[in-house]
């Protein structure tokens, strides 16, 4: 089983760790992807991606390796629950 990288969306420190492709912290989790704002109003970058930039590392971390959470929990129940918890 591959260990997934835990992203506290609302945590300051987080985003200036995790970061859209292109750098930008004005990412948000949708639908089982990523949408950056900020990106979403260039003309030459699209809005919608797959992995996060761990700033960090260097590494970038496809959505199904991330784990995020907010405040009550799980973002994404179907995602992001840690295996075999009920």
């Amino acid at each position: 089983m591959v260990s997934k990288e835990v992203v506290r969306i609302e945590d300051r420190q987080d985003r200036w760790r995790f970061v859209c492709p292109n750098g930008h912290r004005s990412w948000e989790p949708t639908n089982h992807h990523f949408w950056c704002q900020y990106c979403a109003r260039s003309d030459t970058a699209d809005g919608v991606f797959h992995e996060l930039l761990d700033k960090k590392t260097g590494e970038e971390l496809p959505r199904d390796r991330v784990r995020l959470l907010t405040p009550v929990g799980p973002y994404d129940r179907d995602l992001d629950e840690e295996e075999g918890s009920a």
